[in-house]
């Protein structure tokens, strides 16, 4: 029941590599997490239908496969209650589930239902150099606009211009172009980041004044509304670092507070800040208040 290196998308998950190898990694690929145990007979029939699905799927989901008695931490976290019981963890939160033995094509249907497909092997490409320099974002828009001007049609073009003119700061500008994206790409992980870009841009734009939500968290240091508050306005104005102190507090103080606020509003800054270190750093620490 164990991965091994044969199979490169299936690994055990544990306590210690649970925060990088499942909920970061989740940010990109989701993951489907396995509790199991060496003595369930269901485990062992639903076991090799998940770790064929995973090969199949050629990295379109990851398998992480959790020994139920050996990590009773991570099962009590998870609320499991029997196994097998497999959870689907997309952008660092489970996002669906089921208990049981399910036959592979009810496991295909519940794939399939969270938008996910058989990926392709990728080709084979050769190395080339490539200036790794960020391109300056003004001088994105200006090249951006152009590419547009003369390809109309290129929606893809279009959500590069989003994209470039939130850096810069000119969110009605890009609001209506990722409105118009079709389908397809406004669920693009890119559209994804930048919806949450506008909503901080638009929660810090309607907060009181940074002063005045100080003075209220230092007055009632478990006004997690002003804090919540405080640290939208810090993430748009550039203080990542203080505004995820602030909702790590949140989460500290009330997991729970207005259906998840706090877990919801640190992963949607993880999504938007561009300091990996710092996200990384955050996210341990997300990690061991959780679970």
């Amino acid at each position: 029941m164990t991965a091994d290196a044969a199979k490169p998308h299936v690994f055990d998950a544990t306590a210690d590599n649970f925060e990088a190898e499942v909920l970061q990694k989740s940010l990109q690929t989701p993951v489907l997490v396995d509790f199991w145990a060496e003595w369930c007979g269901p485990c062992k029939q639903l076991g090799p239908v998940l770790e064929k699905l995973a090969g199949d799927y050629n990295g379109a989901f990851v398998l992480a496969k959790v020994d139920a008695d050996k990590e009773q931490q991570l099962a009590g976290a998870f609320q499991v209650r029997s196994i097998p019981t497999v959870f689907l963890v997309k952008d660092g939160q489970v996002a669906d589930g089921f208990p049981g033995v399910l036959p592979e094509g009810q496991v295909r249907e519940f794939l399939k239902h969270h938008g996910i497909e058989p990926g392709e092997p990728a080709p084979a490409a050769e190395a080339v150099e490539v200036d790794t320099a960020p391109p300056d974002p003004h001088a994105e828009v200006v090249r951006l606009r152009q590419a547009v001007a003369e390809a109309p049609d290129q929606d893809e073009l279009k959500l590069d211009l989003a994209l470039a003119l939130l850096r810069t700061g000119a969110a009605a500008e890009a609001e209506p172009l990722l409105d118009a994206l079709p389908a397809n790409l406004a669920t693009d992980d890119r559209s994804v980041q930048a919806r949450a870009r506008l909503g901080f841009i638009a929660q810090a734009s309607t907060a009181p004044p940074a002063e005045s939500l100080q003075q209220a968290i230092a007055t009632d240091p478990g006004d997690l509304r002003a804090r919540h508050q405080l640290g939208v306005r810090q993430i748009a104005d550039g203080q990542p670092e203080a505004g995820l102190e602030q909702f790590i507090e949140m989460l500290r103080r009330d997991r729970d507070f207005d259906d998840g606020l706090p877990r919801k509003a640190l992963i949607d800054a993880f999504r938007i800040i561009d300091d990996a270190a710092l996200v990384s750093r955050y996210r341990r620490r997300m990690s061991s208040l959780l679970f």
